[in-house]
């Protein structure tokens, strides 16, 4: 019984800090533009939406991520407390550095990597996820592409709509966009933080899913304000219209796969729409910044991370095999250690050919 009040616990912090680091960026366009001027009305608003998604649309997704990745009958009370101390465990070392990895990516990795160390894979889901891991950022940026080269168009022609009357009608449009796209982080997050806790049968799925909510809702509310400044000062160089696209394109993918069950980096949904939008005012040159760069590590980093966290957890505390985690840990550090060198090589070839010189 303590365990599981453990769990519970651990759940509960998880899905404050998922408020806390993704679900508060949700309304950073309409705060950052000016829409909604004050930081704590911002907030406020988010809190709201993120449960409203998470009570009217949360279920679909919870099912997935505690049914639908391996068999249910793994998911006793340690194994889930295992899966969730690992994606908070990945979350809260990758805040520290400063790395913005994707929950969803976080927790599915975790799902996973229990499903390695017990040899229990529903492999076929897993593929369809990560298939819309890449589908959906990429839906994201020809849309925003679209939209920015419409609005370019639209603005080039209608003069008035930067005039002072026609701005706050703006406004208001992109605080209901803006609305709707945290209402969207409500709908897919709040399975990362209840649904192994749904699948193993600890709570029900709508009592899961209220309290998951309300615990995101309040993380965004009372520790979202950082990311909330940062994200918000990053995308004062759009437009009103521009900015409502941003956020309307993220609102509209990921809720549109939260009625699927497919748990999506929000995130990553809103940077390709943003290098979208970029696009489509500065060309095909954004390409070229190191923005592409970052997202695709970051696809790759987030569910890795916590995926040999999840694994390690199992067999030292579970199965008391240590063998085996020493062999992942020294595979790993061969990996970096062959990166670091190859860097190193590349660095002192370069330093070698500028200067002329040897050792």
């Amino acid at each position: 019984m303590i365990l599981t009040y453990i769990t519970c616990i651990v759940a509960l912090f998880f899905a404050m800090n998922i408020g806390a680091s993704g679900a508060a960026a949700s309304i950073s366009i309409a705060y950052g533009s000016g829409a909604i001027p004050s930081r704590r009305k911002a907030l406020v608003l988010c809190g709201i939406a993120i449960f409203a998604g998470a009570a009217v649309g949360g279920s679909e997704v919870v099912k997935t991520i505690g049914t639908d990745i391996i068999p249910q009958s793994l998911l006793t009370v340690k194994v889930v407390l295992i899966i969730l101390s690992s994606a908070a465990i990945s979350l809260f070392i990758a805040n520290l550095m400063g790395i913005p990895l994707s929950t969803s990516e976080i927790t599915v990795g975790s799902v996973v990597g229990v499903g390695i160390a017990y040899q229990a894979l529903y492999i076929n889901n897993i593929l369809v996820i990560v298939s819309f891991w890449i589908i959906v950022p990429a839906a994201g940026f020809a849309i925003a592409l679209l939209l920015g080269k419409f609005i370019k168009k639209l603005e080039k022609h209608y003069p008035g709509l930067k005039n002072e009357k026609m701005q706050k009608t703006l406004a208001v449009f992109v605080i209901i966009v803006g609305f709707f796209e945290a209402f969207s982080a409500g709908m897919n997050n709040v399975a990362n933080a209840v649904g192994p806790l749904v699948g193993a049968g600890i709570v029900p799925i709508h009592t899961g899913i209220l309290i998951g909510g309300l615990f995101i809702a309040l993380g965004a509310i009372f520790m979202g304000g950082g990311v909330l400044q940062t994200n918000g000062k990053k995308i004062t160089n759009f437009s009103l219209l521009e900015g409502g696209a941003i956020s309307g394109t993220g609102a509209f993918l990921v809720i549109l796969a939260s009625i699927y069950g497919l748990p999506v980096p929000l995130t990553q949904v809103t940077s390709t729409a943003i290098i979208g939008i970029g696009a489509s005012q500065n060309g095909w040159g954004i390409l070229k910044k190191k923005i592409i760069n970052k997202i695709l590590k970051v696809w790759i980093v987030s569910p890795i991370v916590s995926l040999v966290v999840s694994y390690s957890f199992v067999k030292i505390f579970v199965e008391s095999d240590l063998y085996s985690v020493i062999v992942l840990f020294s595979v790993c550090a061969a990996t970096l250690g062959t990166l670091s060198l190859a860097k190193t090589i590349r660095e002192d070839g370069r330093i070698i050919y500028e200067k002329g010189g040897g050792i």
